[in-house]
């Protein structure tokens, strides 16, 4: 595989919460470490992701917000 993203983690795939249009994917990228993120039900099951397969986190973004109280 071949990308452009810089961060890329791989991981193990914890859960995966299948909806009517989308789905909820947990990945642990290390231990105790997780990264959550909703895809298309569709893409989901293309990818064939399942509890205990592995896949990549990819993050794509050009901000990172922070916040604080």
């Amino acid at each position: 595989m071949k990308i452009s993203a810089r961060n890329t983690l791989k991981g193990t795939v914890k859960s995966v919460t299948m909806g009517a249009v989308n789905a909820e994917i947990v990945i642990e990228v290390a231990a105790g470490l997780s990264i959550t993120s909703i895809i298309t039900k569709a893409s989901a099951e293309q990818l064939g992701l399942a509890v205990g397969s592995e896949a990549y986190a990819v993050i794509k973004a050009s901000d990172v917000l922070m916040a604080v109280d």
